[in-house]
């Protein structure tokens, strides 16, 4: 693959994945609450998720989004109502003490999370749309995205939980802890407002 083509690729992923979203902000809210290694399968739902949806994008989807605007719609509503649900879980964390606190995302939660993000589908659409070579190397620059987004989603993914467990330093008072979660439940439910806009 040519070495211009894979740069523009990591670039674009940096960017899309490090930059604040709904993965971010869960990832950030699951570091300060549950720590770096329980977050593990979250981190890991989101590029497998990220890979399948580039995969699906290459075999067509993006032309049936095209056909039927009406798709991503639905997908738009289905995920405001997921990213809200999210929210509203965080806020009911912030009224638990550290001792009943749930548990992070699962891996198939976070994998299937990516599926209700809009913001995930418009960077595999994205993806797919700018850096897919047309003719025999198709493939090849298909499986350089896949590529890309699993080497840059664990790195940025570890930098917001990071900023998580960091943050959690500060969060040992109960009340601080309900103010933080607090606050991540409003920034959760915010990036909904983002997604209409």
């Amino acid at each position: 693959m040519d070495i211009a083509l894979f740069s523009s690729m990591l670039v674009f992923a940096v960017v899309m994945a490090g930059t604040p979203g709904p993965n971010n902000m869960l990832l950030t809210f699951s570091g300060a609450n549950f720590g770096y290694k329980r977050t593990l399968p979250q981190m890991v739902g989101i590029p497998v998720g990220i890979a399948s949806m580039i995969i699906l994008m290459a075999l067509g989807l993006s032309w049936v989004f095209q056909q039927y605007p009406s798709m991503q719609w639905g997908l738009k509503i289905a995920g405001s109502a997921y990213l809200l649900y999210l929210a509203l879980r965080i806020l009911k964390q912030s009224q638990l003490s550290q001792q009943q606190m749930a548990k992070p995302l699962s891996f198939f939660e976070s994998l299937g999370f990516q599926y209700l993000n809009p913001k995930a589908w418009m960077m595999t659409s994205s993806a797919v749309a700018s850096f897919a070579v047309a003719g025999e190397a198709y493939w090849e620059s298909i499986g350089g995205l896949v590529l890309v987004f699993f080497l840059v989603n664990p790195v940025t993914g570890s930098i917001w939980v990071s900023f998580g467990k960091f943050i959690a330093r500060w969060l040992s008072a109960p009340v601080a802890r309900q103010r933080f979660n607090f606050i991540m439940s409003l920034l959760t439910a915010g990036c909904v407002v983002l997604l209409w806009v």
